[in-house]
């Protein structure tokens, strides 16, 4: 039973709190807590300011988010854990080799697709990704609601 999520990018100021954003919002009903940490993250940074506008503009609200480095208490802590490209689920076995089996692309219901960081690309790319996290957390919110 899958009861806390953690959600990785690199730096996470833009995809994983995107993510983590959302699939709070996706699954509010439901008692699963969901957290997201970077492989080099900006720590104690907010969220890059693109990053939620684009939250904003679709109805979300981001509170309080600051930057947190994956460690291997946090991988340890979570059920499952998403992450963005398949170059991170390696960084996160690196950290924690115990953790395989527990983690998975984001976009892993939509072919195991990876989504980019839209990091200093501008708002265009900010928007492409969100749509790409809202697919992927919606498809994975529908498989852990059931």
């Amino acid at each position: 039973m899958v009861k806390k999520i953690l959600i990785v990018c690199i730096g996470n100021i833009c995809r994983s709190p995107t993510a983590e954003s959302l699939m709070r919002d996706a699954l509010a009903q439901v008692d699963i807590e969901v957290k997201s940490a970077g492989l080099a993250a900006l720590v104690d940074s907010s969220i890059e300011p693109t990053a939620c506008a684009v939250l904003s503009e679709h109805g979300h609200a981001l509170i309080d988010h600051k930057g947190m480095q994956l460690t291997s208490q946090s991988v340890n802590w979570a059920d499952l854990i998403l992450v963005m490209e398949k170059r991170h689920v390696t960084g996160v076995l690196d950290i924690a080799p115990e953790a395989r089996g527990k983690v998975f692309l984001l976009g892993k219901w939509q072919d195991d697709r990876e989504i980019s960081d839209p990091y200093r690309q501008g708002k265009p790319a900010f928007v492409h990704a969100y749509a790409l996290i809202e697919e992927a957390v919606h498809a994975w919110a529908q498989r852990l609601v059931g």
